[in-house]
């Protein structure tokens, strides 16, 4: 969790990285802060199991990537499954002279699977020469030793077995659960109700540890013992068999049920999923579908190619650990853009999927296809403007197609549809209205949101893209909107002639909200944007007009000059309205605000402009910085060439997970986080999780939201999400071209 990169900086002269890049250029930055070297991406592939009759009990991997799961019914294997596919348990029968032995127990010994049974301790390894007869016809568990050594128990009884031979004999007085063999000290330590017990296979010698009614689980972990509780762990010195710590409760999860030391590294198993110790002490946390079957984790293996397996009651996974760099990442992202998420042109999210499969939902239609496409379209403009991709000027083209036909396929001059379908499939919703083509349907009511992000994407098309045919398109788009927007006194007017509910931006309603709303500062920012993106473009004087009459007389400059610190809750005072809008930090305003800096600051009218621009920016920025959103802190370098948290933007993009099905996610209940009191920005604790420990959530979510998600019934498209922040980097050269070593 949390892995900190280092700043990899290049320094060459500006006049070599313009010959080689000439996109730099655009930027305006004299380095690229971030050298895109591979990292390592996990993902999982999942193996369901939901045998009610059958009880799932370990998992083993052998040197060859074979991979057996115990049960109370036999062997099973994993069948099939990949990445969002996932496969199954089924009964292992590639060799029945083992499946049919009725075996109790499986280990890896010297990287081989080895078996005990009623009778023996046996292998196929070794040309099926492991064939060590024992005396413990109820035998269930057993641990491999030194030199094909092996301690095998029953309920209470001990055997120390070699070569059919029986060296030792003991009992406990309590019912065992495990062993495991210290090979450092050549010693085994057996876990039984309450107790541990260390046994020497030397001097023939069973010492009782410790005695702890809560104990679970216990693992090896080089120099050191790791008992696990059903409230935490501690540690004790293998050699002494002395306390070297209290126990440890600030963990995701308390009630542990295994922990395994694999690679170096320790893995905890519990009643609430599974986590793993990092250097730093905190904990990356594997919980609901994303990850595993279930959150009742039974047992954790090292698996084949450097994977980790998760036995749960629900099944198998396997972490898996790929290096990648930044731009494969996005390779794989607009892929999955591309083959399941446009509808139309449009980015769109896939809904009413069964638990996470893809192949089960269809794509939906939103209040936000315009906002989403937009910002999808801007990642590709970026995209281009960086690569010359043909493919990504095919995919600006298509989506540039959408949203032109959202102001052609109403009969408003100038108004944007939220979407438009084929009818018959909104015809319940009365914000659809019919068109007078009796096969399509378009969506009213458009807001603010919509028209800020179409002002982005057109004003990057329009400066970014060399093709006379889309360029003119973009900026006849952006005079359509924004002359629509003066002709109507500064609103969005709908199919009825009344304003929509949220595209205002005229003073008498901007200037109605107490100071410390945010609407009255969201508005007048974005406005001003977009009256300056039309004037740059176009350059009508009406705009330019507008834009200094709105700052001159009526406060808007002050407004979207307003410091972040005074933005709050409305006094009890306020009318409803403003008392609704300021119940808490809206975070999609973070959203409209950004997509908006784009036109705000870089066709600011003069420079005395601009730099107050940037003030505003920056001081956005430092108000979300907690929040570690990529997105935020990558665009904040349009306004300079400093260093905008642009580590934590790299650690935003590695850590979002592959998987963007919005699974349902719970953290609130862990205890390695730190809770902070109710506040207005609505932050829950002192630091932000990682993306792939929350729920799946577009820019405008609260990112210290800590539950929440949907039951694997949808997947977001990557389009807005992640391409988005990774192109824009790439552009405004935070992000450098991928280096593979």
């Amino acid at each position: 969790m949390n892995k900190k990169l280092k700043t990899w900086m290049v320094f060459f002269l500006t006049g070599l990285l313009v010959a080689a890049n000439p996109w730099i250029t655009n930027a305006q930055r004299s380095e690229i802060f971030y050298k895109d070297k591979p990292f390592v991406q996990e993902f999982s592939i999942k193996y369901n199991f939901d045998n009610e009759r059958i009880t799932l009990k370990k998992v083993v991997a052998d040197r060859n990537g074979y991979i057996q799961i115990l049960s109370t019914h036999g062997l099973l294997r994993p069948q099939a499954g990949q990445f969002l596919f996932p496969g199954a348990l089924v009964k292992d029968v590639q060799y029945l002279p083992t499946s049919d032995k009725g075996i109790t127990d499986v280990a890896v010994y010297q990287n081989q699977l080895v078996y005990i049974d009623d009778a023996a301790v046996l292998s196929n390894a070794w040309a099926g020469n492991l064939f060590a007869r024992h005396n413990l016809p109820n035998a269930k568990i057993f641990a491999p030793g030194n030199d094909f050594t092996f301690l095998i128990a029953d309920e209470k009884n001990l055997n120390l077995l070699k070569d059919s031979e029986t060296l030792w004999e003991g009992s406990l007085n309590a019912t065992i659960h495990d062993i495991k063999y210290d090979a450092e000290n050549d010693q085994f330590f057996i876990l039984s109700e309450g107790q541990i017990h260390s046994f020497s296979p030397k001097n023939k010698k069973l010492e009782l540890i410790l005695r702890n009614d809560k104990l679970s689980c216990i693992e090896v972990a080089g120099e050191k013992v790791l008992a696990g509780t059903s409230d935490g762990y501690f540690e004790f010195d293998a050699k002494s068999k002395t306390h070297i710590s209290q126990i440890y409760t600030q963990l995701p999860h308390t009630e542990l049920t295994t922990i395994k030391s694999i690679g170096g590294e320790i893995w905890f198993g519990s009643t609430y999923g599974a986590f793993k110790l990092g250097e730093n002490g905190n904990f990356s946390y594997y919980a609901s579908k994303r990850w595993i079957p279930a959150d009742d984790v039974i047992d954790i293996a090292e698996g084949p190619e450097n994977s980790v397996l998760i036995l749960t009651g629900g099944g198998l996974a396997k972490i898996c650990q790929k290096e990648m760099t930044l731009y494969d990442k996005a390779m794989f992202f607009e892929k999955q853009v591309r083959e399941r998420h446009i509808r139309n042109g449009f980015n769109a999210t896939v809904s009413n999927m069964t638990n996470g499969d893809v192949t089960s939902g269809s794509m939906e239609t939103s209040d936000n296809d315009g906002l989403w496409t937009s910002m999808y379209l801007a990642g590709e403009v970026f995209r281009y403007a960086v690569t010359q991709s043909e493919e990504a000027l095919q995919n600006v083209r298509e989506s540039l197609d959408a949203m032109e036909r959202l102001y052609t396929i109403n009969e408003i001059p100038g108004f944007p549809s939220r979407s438009f379908e084929r009818r018959g499939y909104k015809y319940h919703d009365p914000k659809w209205r019919r068109t007078e083509d009796p096969e399509w349907d378009w969506k009213s009511t458009t807001s603010s949101d919509e028209a800020i992000g179409h002002i982005f994407a057109f004003g990057a098309i329009a400066e970014l893209i060399d093709e006379p045919e889309l360029k003119n398109k973009a900026i006849l788009l952006i005079d359509t909107l924004m002359s629509h927007a003066l002709k109507n006194d500064h609103y969005l007017v709908d199919w009825n002639g009344e304003p929509t509910t949220w595209g205002r931006w005229n003073p008498e309603y901007v200037n109605a909200r107490p100071i410390m709303v945010g609407d009255r500062k969201i508005n007048a920012s974005n406005y001003i944007g977009m009256l300056q993106t039309a004037y740059h473009f176009t350059e009508k004087e009406k705009y330019k007009k507008a834009a200094f009459d709105l700052m001159e007389n009526h406060g808007y400059l002050e407004n979207l000059m307003r410091p972040m610190s005074e933005i709050g809750r409305a006094p009890e005072t306020a009318d409803d309205w403003s008392k609704m809008l300021s119940e808490s930090w809206n975070h999609s305003d973070d959203e409209m605000y950004y997509c908006g800096y784009w036109g705000l600051y870089r066709y600011a009218f003069n420079n005395e402009l601009k730099a107050k621009y940037k003030a505003a920016i920056i001081d956005h920025w430092e108000a979300e910085r907690p929040e570690k959103e990529g997105l935020w802190n990558i665009m904040t370098a349009i306004a300079g060439d400093d260093d905008y948290d642009f580590e934590e933007a790299i650690w935003y993009l590695q850590e979002y997970p592959l998987d963007l099905v919005n699974w349902t996610v719970k953290n609130s209940h862990r205890k390695d986080i730190e809770f902070v009191p109710e506040n207005f920005r609505e932050q829950t604790i002192t630091e932000v999780l990682p993306p792939d420990e929350l729920r799946i959530a577009r820019h405008n979510a609260n990112r210290f939201g800590l539950d929440g998600g949907g039951d694997g019934r949808s997947e977001y498209s990557a389009g807005d999400i992640w391409l988005l922040p990774y192109w824009i980097g790439r552009y405004l050269g935070v992000i450098g071209e991928p280096v593979k070593e």
